[in-house]
């Protein structure tokens, strides 16, 4: 993919080690990523290819061994301090939701965290966002325990979009809805990224999610992101992990899923060869 310019998030020559039973374990190494502004990027990868470790250092949260992470044009180590979340928002893959605070209270906390504003304001930027995110004032007054699966991702998602920040990361978005909550969560997600301009970065392994909403898709095998670009370049390209994902069975089934809801795509090629043919312009 050719450089992009002025990216959202540039990760160069990264690479993450942990120490496991007296040994050095190593997770990526001389990795190379560039977030464009305004894009949706799928991260995928096998199981402990390191793609929640990618997101944790992009949000500052974990600091790689060697390399650079810059998000919004500083180091992202200085996410961690105070006032990071009016630059990245962040939903955990189950909500992250306190239990002992209301809807509206886990929404308001990051904005009431600030103590820069006077109550009332506060309150209604969270009604603002609880509204925003396809939910009503009835819900503002529930407790997580209260919420169904699809309900706790909405309350995580008005959380990390309280302080209207650029880029928004996402971990396993759909994980634990069922097929209905997570298309109208994935129909969610596409809206407010092209209603507020945002960058988002999601981890996700849902197919259906990958292929509807991406912009952009980045793998990571061989302990590096093998290959980053649009979806039909990605598919095309010749490796074993991007063959096995996207056109064992798993991928052809989300295949007939998505031809079923309308959208314009091809047959499951033979081959990942002829994989440009797989996604039709929606």
């Amino acid at each position: 993919m050719s450089p992009v310019i002025d990216p959202v998030v540039q990760i160069r020559g990264l690479w993450s080690v942990f120490h496991a039973g007296g040994e050095d374990v190593v997770v990526h190494r001389d990795l190379d990523l560039d977030i464009a502004r305004g894009s949706l990027v799928s991260i995928v990868g096998g199981s402990g290819s390191g793609k929640t470790v990618l997101l944790r250092q992009i949000l500052g949260l974990a600091t790689p061994a060697r390399g650079t992470v810059t998000v919004l044009g500083e180091p992202a180590s200085r996410l961690a301090r105070a006032g990071a979340a009016t630059r990245v928002g962040m939903l955990f893959q189950h909500g992250a939701l306190f239990s002992a605070f209301s809807v509206l209270d886990n929404i308001a906390l990051p904005l009431r965290e600030l103590r820069a504003f006077p109550e009332t304001l506060v309150r209604e930027a969270a009604l603002v966002k609880l509204c925003m995110v396809g939910l009503s004032e009835r819900d503002a007054h529930k407790m997580p325990a209260e919420l169904s699966g699809g309900m706790i991702k909405r309350v995580a998602l008005a959380r990390a979009l309280i302080m209207d920040p650029p880029l928004l990361l996402l971990d396993e978005p759909t994980a634990g809805l069922d097929p209905g909550s997570s298309d109208a969560f994935c129909g969610l997600l596409a809206s407010l990224h092209r209603e507020l301009g945002l960058t988002v970065v999601m981890v996700t392994h849902d197919l259906d999610t990958i292929l509807e909403l991406s912009t952009q898709i980045a793998v990571v095998a061989d302990k590096r992101i093998v290959v980053s670009g649009p979806p039909q370049e990605v598919l095309a390209f010749d490796h074993p992990f991007v063959h096995d994902f996207f056109f064992g069975g798993r991928g052809r089934r989300a295949m007939t899923l998505l031809r079923e809801r309308g959208l314009s795509v091809a047959a499951p090629p033979a081959t990942a060869a002829s994989a440009p043919d797989l996604l039709a312009p929606r």
